[in-house]
This record gives C-alpha cells, sequence and structure tokens, in this order.
C-alpha cells in the first residue's frame, strides 16, 4: 500500500467517525462551555469540522507562516451547515491526497512566523498529527461535552456505554 493509499484509508474511517460525532451537536446547545478555559461547544464542532482544511496547508504549500494572513472559515449556525462543511472539508481533503505523490509526502513543511522557525519536518508527519490526530484530539473532547450533556456518545473505535 502507498503512502497516499494509507493516508485516503484512515481518511475514509476518520472522515465517517468524525461526522457521526458532530451529528450529535445539540443545536440548542451551542454556547454550552463545560469550565472557563474550554470553549464554546458549537466553536469546538466548528474547528473540528474545519480541521481538514490543513490537507491543503500541509501538502498544497510547504510553510505555514503565522505572520501573513490566513484564510478563516465563516462560522456556521446550524448542525446542518456543520455537517455540509464538515463533509466538503473531507472531500476537498480527499481530493487533495488522491492528487499528491510520495514526493511530495516526503518533501519538507516548515511552521514560521515570521523569522521564527518552529519547526520543519516531512509533510507525511505533519498531515498524520495535524490533521488526523489533531481532529480525533478534538472529537475526544466533543465526546465529553456530549457527556456532560447526557446526550449518547457515539462509538468511534467500538461501542460506547450509551451503545451497549
Amino acid at each position: 500500500m502507498s503512502q497516499k493509499d494509507a493516508f485516503l484509508s484512515d481518511l475514509a474511517h476518520e472522515s465517517a467517525k468524525t461526522r457521526k460525532m458532530l451529528e450529535r451537536v445539540p443545536a440548542d446547545r451551542w454556547d454550552f462551555k463545560p469550565h472557563e478555559k474550554s470553549q464554546v461547544l458549537g466553536g469546538l464542532a466548528q474547528h473540528v469540522a474545519n480541521l481538514p482544511v490543513w490537507t491543503k496547508y500541509t501538502l498544497q504549500q510547504d510553510e505555514l507562516d503565522f505572520a501573513k494572513p490566513m484564510d478563516r472559515p465563516t462560522p456556521v449556525t446550524t448542525v446542518e451547515e456543520l455537517l455540509a462543511r464538515c463533509d466538503q472539508q473531507w472531500a476537498d481533503a480527499k481530493a487533495i491526497i488522491e492528487a499528491t505523490t510520495d514526493e511530495v509526502l516526503d518533501s519538507d513543511w516548515t511552521m514560521r512566523a515570521g523569522d521564527q522557525i518552529y519547526f520543519t519536518r516531512p509533510k507525511k508527519e505533519i498531515l498524520r498529527e495535524f490533521v488526523f490526530s489533531h481532529i480525533i484530539h478534538h472529537r475526544a473532547q466533543l465526546s465529553v461535552y456530549l457527556r456532560l450533556l447526557d446526550i449518547p456518545v457515539p462509538g468511534m473505535y467500538g461501542p460506547t456505554a450509551d451503545e451497549r
């Protein structure tokens, strides 16, 4: 299996799991915040839905410079818009991965703020960490929000206590 095919397999599994979690976000609790240091539920859900855009930043650019302006997604206000955003972001990510090569995946990517370089690593590592692992991390946070709101938590890698 090529590197690209492995990422596409992960994308198929993780995109379905992510959508399953986002489907449970209650529209009437968009402003729920479990702790003063936490973000609101709607903001976290949007972050999860938007994270696949990092596929573009990773594979179609050689660096991300925080000193330069960055595209920001427009906020969504409904679960339907959230799911549509999620579906579009994953579709875009899939197309970008399908169009990539091992040469691109093996090439370096840099995160910087102007002259300050935070790190340079292979794009395949950035794709794994900043797209897939980052989504999994925030999706897990989202499951805690759902639990606190007494909303059944869907299984991601097997059934939850709500699905037994």
